[in-house]
């Protein structure tokens, strides 16, 4: 399958700066906006402009591929609640073959995403009455089915979440076949509300938190052991270890215990199935790195080395292949994913930015606003090169004059292979000169003709600053690390849109 970068209509627009820009097909905008998408789990947003344009956008895609995008988003973006939309989405316009509950068991991975998928079904569809789920789609409901059969009671139990949607009302609504006499077992505790308590660190925790304590020494004492009985479980899972390392080190745990967390943490095979994002590491280091503890020296390193650990498997350029790598600090990069995240698109920029650096050879980094700066650092510290420059990111200011990047070559006459954005691509000139960054660019091509332009998308507003259909321009768009397999892709001449495609369902 093939798809045009644009539509075959005019596609000059102005972005939201007011500067000339491009508009992408419906399969490019569809791509870059639900790779670049911070939905919340679970809880949508009805009036969320950001869902409304990717239910638009749906509309208008062929289904083949909006299914390969769910399963992409979902195994190689670790997002959840998108692959969720895609798939209610694209039961409304998919009917009479198996591709809705065929790309399902490929997107539901987690027993949870039984119960979410169907709670955005019940507010897609606008259901408000008592049965709000009925008449549900039947390959929503076939999908479903079969994956009942793939979790057992741990799974089932661990997530049995008094949220919108129960597994029991999942239960009831679908009618799993169960594969043998044990998963039946299973399916009547589900029914009965009698599944077992898991063991896992929020169970234990709270049955902690409900005791009575003499006086907080005492409960200080039993978090500490409690702490230290599920690091020694070793069922503190990856995640749950990186997001409590805060709670971990303010319970006093031996030093015996917190070496053990660092052990896990910077363990290779640990990291690589782990598939954590590459910004949970760097809000973790940020988390840690102001508390005043004997641990904190140790658990940053530790970060660092399981971040050198997930960058090993980027493929990155050796010493006769130039780079620049530019991170764009405008303000508009100061946004946060999602409304309840801390994590700004401007900590994903600098993040995705400094692992590129780290595995390449030959390369300048810097950072543009109403300047470009270069501001070179060791590959050996990403967490510790996105802090400094974070720390100086106002030495530049805040316009987004990323033309200044491609200026900067052209006035030292450097010669490069690969010039990398990392930005949310609302170009603009600030600086009232008749620059613009798609001229740039031409002027750039003239004077080094096998120079190629990657700008990875990490806002998804649906226009590119100049036509990536010609000058060796390519658009790349997403939070994870993962975004480098695509590049690695387009040094064999395809593009993003033929990558997600490649997925067999």
């Amino acid at each position: 399958m093939k798809f045009n970068y644009f539509n075959k209509a005019k596609n000059v627009v102005t972005n939201y700066e007011g500067a000339k820009a491009y508009s992408l097909s419906p399969e490019m905008e569809l791509y870059s906006a639900v790779v670049t998408s911070g939905l919340n789990d679970v809880t949508y947003e009805k009036d969320s402009d950001r869902l409304k344009r990717i239910q638009q956008l749906i509309q208008k895609c062929n289904p083949e591929f909006i299914a390969k995008l769910a399963v992409y988003v979902r195994n190689e973006m670790y997002m959840r609640s998108v692959p969720m939309v895609l798939t209610v989405e694209l039961a409304k316009i998919s009917s009479g073959n198996n591709l809705v509950s065929t790309m399902m068991q490929k997107v539901i991975q987690r027993a949870d995403e039984i119960t979410e998928l169907l709670a955005y079904y019940q507010m897609a569809n606008k259901r408000t009455d008592t049965k709000k789920l009925n008449r549900l789609s039947k390959q929503i409901q076939k999908g479903l089915a079969e994956s009942f059969n793939r979790f057992d009671e741990y799974q089932f139990a661990k997530y049995n979440r008094q949220g919108e949607v129960k597994l029991r009302d999942a239960l009831f609504l679908v009618h799993p076949k169960a594969k043998d006499e044990a998963q039946q077992l299973v399916f009547n505790k589900i029914a009965a509300n009698t599944l077992s308590v898991p063991y896992t660190w929020e169970t234990q925790l709270s049955e902690v938190g409900q005791r009575a304590f003499k006086n907080q020494a005492e409960k200080q004492q039993a978090f500490k052991e409690i702490w230290e009985a599920l690091i020694d479980s070793n069922r503190l899972g990856y995640m749950a270890m990186l997001r409590n390392l805060r709670n971990i080190i303010e319970a006093g745990v031996s030093f015996a215990h917190m070496e053990k967390v660092c052990n896990y943490l910077s363990n290779a095979n640990a990291v690589a199935n782990s598939k954590q994002l590459p910004f949970r590491f760097l809000s973790a280091y940020r988390e840690i790195k102001e508390l005043k503890s004997r641990y904190t020296t140790m658990v940053l390193d530790a970060l660092e080395d399981a971040v050198m650990y997930s960058s090993e498997n980027i493929k990155g350029f050796d010493a006769r292949t130039s780079v620049v790598i530019a991170c764009d600090v405008s303000g508009s990069m100061q946004q946060p994913v999602s409304k309840n995240s801390k994590v700004l698109l401007y900590d994903i920029g600098l993040m995705l930015g400094m692992l590129m650096q780290s595995r390449c050879k030959n390369v300048i980094s810097g950072m543009f606003g109403d300047r470009w700066k270069v501001i070179n650092m060791s590959k050996r510290n990403v967490l510790a090169n996105v802090q400094e420059f974070y720390r100086r990111e106002g030495e530049v200011g805040y316009a987004t004059n990323g033309y200044l990047v491609i200026e900067d070559l052209i006035k030292r006459n450097e010669i490069v292979d690969k010039v990398m954005l990392f930005t949310d691509v609302q170009m603009w000139n600030s600086n009232n000169t008749t620059h613009s960054f798609e001229n740039s660019w031409n002027r750039y091509k003239a004077m080094a003709p096998n120079a190629k332009l990657y700008l990875f998308d990490l806002a998804g507003y649906g226009q590119v600053p100049l036509d990536i259909k010609q000058n060796d321009v390519y658009l790349i768009a997403g939070w994870s690390d993962k975004v480098f397999d695509v590049l690695h892709a387009l040094e064999d001449k395809t593009s993003a849109l033929q990558y997600i495609n490649r997925i067999v369902l």
